[in-house]
């Protein structure tokens, strides 16, 4: 369902389409155009045209795109047609604040398991979850079968968790450390640092 040749950089303004559907369709439109949709997320229609043609055709001339068809299809290139279990390890400010996030549930995710080191905090509960022991990281996650997780340790053991990880079979992680992971070619890895954003914000502001 997916072009492995696709720049990343189109990949990632795809889901930022689909939220911005998925809000056009929750107020009950049905349709819309390559301009009005390049106006709700700042990107220009040629280029909205441009990435989608990477996948196929979507809409028509004159009559724009059917959202519910859109959403459909973006969901299926996104894999996100699926509901995906999802691990998060580090139970401090961050970890608890994305565990709670209630924003995952209708956007294909679902928060199945927390982890922690901190023998203070493991078995206490998050959103219905317990915290579990972060010794049976590696065995917990490939038992369960999950392939993403969201990392929120400390940089000093990001690394050596992220390892551990990988062993048990995950795919994907995004991270919340500030710090690059170095992760075989197959593991996707998404870095989030808010320290960088405001740094790079902070340029434009006298």
């Amino acid at each position: 369902m997916n072009n492995q040749n696709v720049p990343d950089v189109i990949v990632s303004r795809l889901p930022v389409y689909l939220r911005a559907l998925q809000r056009l369709a929750d107020t009950g439109v049905s349709t819309t155009s390559s301009q009005e949709l390049g106006e709700k997320v700042g990107i220009s229609a040629a280029q909205i045209r441009k990435d989608l043609s990477q996948f196929g055709e979507f809409g028509k001339q004159g009559t724009g795109y059917h959202i519910p068809f859109l959403i459909e299809r973006l969901s299926q290139i996104l894999h996100v047609d699926r509901i995906w279990d999802v691990a998060v390890v580090g139970m401090g400010d961050i970890g608890h604040a994305v565990a709670r996030y209630n924003g995952f549930a209708n956007r294909g995710f679902r928060v199945a398991m927390c982890f922690d080191a901190d023998p203070a905090k493991i078995g206490k509960k998050v959103c219905d979850y317990p915290i579990r022991d972060a010794k049976n990281l590696a065995q917990d996650i490939k038992e369960a079968g999950i392939k993403i997780v969201m990392l929120c340790v400390p940089a000093s053991v990001a690394q050596d968790v992220a390892d551990k990880l990988i062993e048990a079979g995950v795919c994907g992680i995004l991270n919340y450390a500030p710090l690059k992971l170095i992760v075989p070619s197959q593991v996707r890895v998404q870095h989030i640092d808010p320290a960088i954003g405001l740094q790079r914000m902070t340029y434009y502001i006298p």
